[in-house]
């Protein structure tokens, strides 16, 4: 089967095509509302790839706002996303500082976790060296 444009945005973005965008195709296919999902994926698509923002700076304000909202999984996506965008260990530490600001130690702690966690997956090295 060919990929759609919005499951190649996603690739373009991720590196790969989260389930929930799998999810989200086939439940509008189910349930006839292709048309809705793609309105929604413009939106999105004009949102995130005609945005000011660079990609990296971009991944970046996404990991800080959902570790302030405690949002573990799509924290960690959007940690993996800023690593691919080329945004290293300082970076996102930085995240983790400023998500301290908005959202507290629990933040910072997630944060702290789901940046190890990227780094390790990414690069296989979590250590500050």
């Amino acid at each position: 089967m060919n990929e759609t444009p919005v499951e190649t945005r996603y690739k373009e973005l991720f590196g790969y095509i989260p389930d929930s965008v799998h999810l989200r195709i086939d439940l509008a296919r189910r349930s006839g509302r292709e048309a809705a999902l793609e309105a929604i994926e413009h939106l999105r698509d004009t949102l995130i790839h005609h945005n000011p923002l660079e990609c990296k700076t971009q991944q970046l304000v996404h990991l800080g706002m959902l570790l302030v909202l405690g949002r573990e999984a799509p924290a960690l996506m959007h940690a993996h996303a800023a690593i691919q965008a080329g945004a290293d260990a300082p970076d996102l530490h930085g995240v983790c500082e400023t998500a301290a600001i908005v959202g507290g130690m629990p933040a910072y702690n997630l944060g702290v976790q789901v940046v190890s966690e990227a780094l390790w997956e990414s690069t296989g090295d979590n250590t500050n060296a």
